[in-house]
């Protein structure tokens, strides 16, 4: 499949470069997270189904952010889940393993769908599956020179490392290539657990800044 011919990620997710991964206890805590975020810049939130409720609170979510923010659903790994995902609205799909019924699930909902894997074989095979891109996860596993790695059998992969990336790590990742950089708890730190929202902001500015700043360097 062409890059041409894959669905793409969204128009705010590719041109923020910066997806944050919202993983918590609870659904019902993802409203004051996503506030937040939003006002700080950020522009792309994954939803992750490891959290109980994710999918029914999807719909609500949506309605009152999805004008500000693209929502991912992540963590998915059943194509009935992808399906309901899809179906309720989701921006887009990710996911930590490459299989293909995942993906043959995602084209025939017309979504996009980042599937997660490590190796050369995996992330080929997501990306010639017609992935908008790979996820390398975990992606603390190899760090930012993997890119290059990869780039030299398949020149037009677009990457997105997830996993154990912090500020510094992410402008690397950046610097080398990568179309967007996932992050979780580095930038969310404790905010599911009632901690400083003010302080999520000053974090999730930071990583906006980097973003910016790597995407015109």
């Amino acid at each position: 499949m062409t890059t041409t011919d894959r669905p793409s990620l969204p128009q705010r997710t590719a041109a923020a470069r910066l997806i944050v991964v919202i993983r918590g206890e609870r659904a019902d805590q993802y409203a004051p997270v996503l506030d937040t975020l939003a006002d700080a810049g950020i522009r792309s939130v994954e939803l992750t189904l490891s959290t109980p409720g994710t999918l029914d609170e999807l719909p609500a979510l949506l309605e009152r952010f999805g004008d500000r923010i693209d929502i991912g659903v992540g963590t998915v790994t059943d194509p009935d889940d992808l399906r309901i995902a899809a179906e309720r609205g989701a921006h887009y799909i990710v996911t930590p393993i490459t299989r293909a019924d995942l993906l043959e699930a995602a084209t025939e909902a017309g979504i996009a769908i980042v599937p997660g894997g490590l190796t050369p074989s995996e992330l080929h095979a997501g990306w010639a599956a017609g992935a908008a891109a790979v996820k390398v996860f975990p992606a603390s596993a190899v760090g930012p020179g993997y890119l290059k790695d990869l780039r030299g059998p398949f020149p037009g992969i677009r990457v997105i490392p997830s996993g154990g990336v912090d500020l510094e790590v992410a402008a690397a990742w950046l610097r080398a290539g990568a179309d967007a950089v996932s992050v979780g708890g580095p930038l969310l730190g404790d905010a599911l657990k009632g901690g400083d929202l003010e302080a999520l902001a000053d974090r999730a500015a930071q990583f906006v800044g980097v973003a910016t700043r790597e995407a015109g360097a």
